[in-house]
């Protein structure tokens, strides 16, 4: 049995949607709500397809690992990568709306 977890670093928004480096900094320095926040969340399920990974690989291992535990870490990973792919698509889809509008 062959496991492939996919990574989430290979997944980037477009450079056509991201914003210039200086419009993504507010007065302080620090990034934008709404760009953090998307970073915060590729790191969360970059988070857990690691922990999926290490799961699945410690019960191949044979290393006391239960299948439940593995399998729903997997499921997690799986859902939560999905459900981004569809925030991007959203996103993606808003953008070029916005740039087919005239004003």
């Amino acid at each position: 049995m062959t496991v492939v977890m996919n990574t989430i670093s290979a997944v980037r928004v477009p450079t056509e949607i991201q914003a210039p480096t200086a419009d993504r900094t507010n007065t302080a320095g620090k990034a934008s709500g709404f760009m953090s926040t998307l970073e915060g969340a590729m790191q969360d399920i970059e988070r857990l397809q690691s922990s999926a990974q290490d799961k699945v690989t410690a019960l191949l291992d044979g290393s006391g690992q239960d299948v439940h535990s593995a399998m729903i870490a997997v499921e997690q990973a799986d859902l939560s990568f999905q459900l981004m792919m569809q925030v991007r698509n959203k996103i993606v889809n808003a953008y070029q709306e916005v740039s087919r509008m005239q004003f």
